[in-house]
Formats: C-alpha cells, structure tokens, sequence
C-alpha cells in the first residue's frame, strides 16, 4: 500500500497556513462579503485561504492538480488536491465559529477519484481531524499529539443519534417524508451542519448524518475520515465515497436503514 504519511504532513502545514490566514479576519468588522451566481455568499478569507494552500502546493507538489471551491480545477494527473478554504462561510460571516477548512488529496483508480489523505481544521472550535488510507484517523492538536477515532456501535435506529444541515433541501428534492420518518424513528436529532456531523461520526459521538445537495470539496476530505474511523460513506443512492453530489455517513450498522427512509418517495 501506498505511504501517504507524507502528504498527510504537508496537509497539515496547509491547514496550519489556512488557519491563520482565516482566524485573522474570523469576526473582523471590514470583512468584505460576496454573493457569488449560486447565490451563496464568498468572503475575502474564502479567496485568500484558497490562494495561499494553492501557492503552497505548487511549490510543493507542481505535478498535482488543484481542485477548490473558488478557483476551480488546475492541472490534471492522477494526483488531485480538493480544497474547501471554509466550508460554513454562512458560519463564518455571522461569527459563528462552526466552520472549517477542508483539504484532500484523490487519486484516481479504477472507480475514478478516490479521498487518500484528509484534514478537516476548524481553528476557532481548536479542532483538527485527519486521516490518510490505510493509517486510520485521528484528533488531536498535532500529528504527535492525537487520539484515534472510532465510529460508534450504536445498532438500533430507536438508539441512535441524527444529524443533518437544514429542512429545506430535503423538501425541494421530495425526500421531506422520508426524512421526517427518520426523525420520529431515531433517540435524537440535531442540525450541526457543514463538516461537524461526520466529525462527530468519526469520533462516535453521533451515529449518522446526511445532507441531500453537496460538492465534491465538501465531502472529500469527511470522507477518508470517516471510513478510515471503521464507518461508512456513500451518496443517497449508495454509491460508495464522494460522488453522489450529496453524503450519507454512518457507523456502518445504520447505514442501510438510513438510506431506506431517504430514499422514500
């Protein structure tokens, strides 16, 4: 297998760069706030953290390509940074500190793009998750100082705890029913949203979660996490990995019950 403990350390000192970067205008009072055409916002600590992680991986690794959330895709190859300079920037400009940056490296195999390394760094929560194929996954301040995660063996659904982002996604895409079926049939729900639920999942501290509309840079990173804490990660349909343009994750003993209910018509 493959030793990705390199990349593993260089996507540390990117989210080391991008947490800077970004904690230095978190609450700013000048912040300068975007609508971009999808109608989301974008601020200048979105840009400037994407800018400095693509400055330092084409110092670091010129034959990968870089795929982010505000400069799209450059390059190509079989290696594959995707970057997510702040998932939560609704979070973010209201000064909230539930977001993050998302950092992974794909590599392409024979069912496409796969997530080997991932770093999730949410500096104003003092939080980091990692994991990388094969190593397994961790938190902790540093790769010297972590703790290993593991997802939960919770293995009824009247025992489990939910998560998701909002209502209103599930509704314009039909699946309100389902969704609220799953709601009533669980111990707990609560809307974390963004990166934090399938953190929580790779920790053990909930049990699944699911969003119905997401990007690849949204998922990738959570998705090497999560799988590499022993759970499960696949789009609503079941397709294994980041795909699906949405994410189901789970400790793998509710995973099929979950999607059941989601996908209800």
């Amino acid at each position: 297998m493959p030793d990705y403990l390199d990349d593993l350390r260089l996507a540390h000192v990117l989210a080391d760069a991008a947490d800077a970067a970004t904690m230095d205008r978190f609450k700013a009072l000048d912040l300068k706030v975007e609508t971009k055409p999808d109608m989301t916002p974008v601020s200048e600590a979105d840009k400037a953290a994407e800018e400095l992680i693509r400055g330092q991986l084409q110092r670091a690794r010129p034959r990968d390509a870089v795929l982010g959330e505000e400069y799209g895709i450059e390059g190509t190859g079989p290696r594959r940074w995707v970057v997510d300079p702040i998932d939560g920037t609704k979070n973010y400009v209201r000064g909230v500190p539930v977001w993050a940056t998302l950092i992974s490296l794909m590599e392409a195999g024979a069912g496409g793009y796969q997530p080997v390394v991932g770093v999730v760094s949410a500096p104003a929560l003092g939080r980091r998750w990692w994991a990388a194929k094969g190593y397994g996954a961790f938190t902790g301040r540093s790769l010297a100082q972590a703790s290993r995660l593991q997802v939960s063996r919770v293995a009824e659904l009247a025992d489990a705890s939910f998560s998701y982002s909002s209502l209103g996604g599930w509704e314009e895409r039909g699946r309100l029913d389902g969704f609220l079926d799953l709601t009533r049939a669980v111990w707990r729900t609560r809307a974390y949203g963004d990166f934090w639920p399938y953190m929580m999942v790779a920790e053990g501290s909930i049990d699944f979660c699911a969003e119905p509309e997401l990007s690849l840079w949204d998922m990738a990173a959570n998705a090497i996490i999560v799988t590499e804490a022993g759970g499960t990660f696949t789009g609503l349909d079941g397709r294994p990995g980041p795909h699906s343009g949405n994410a189901a994750a789970s400790n793998g003993l509710l995973h099929d019950e979950m999607l059941g209910y989601l996908n209800q018509r």
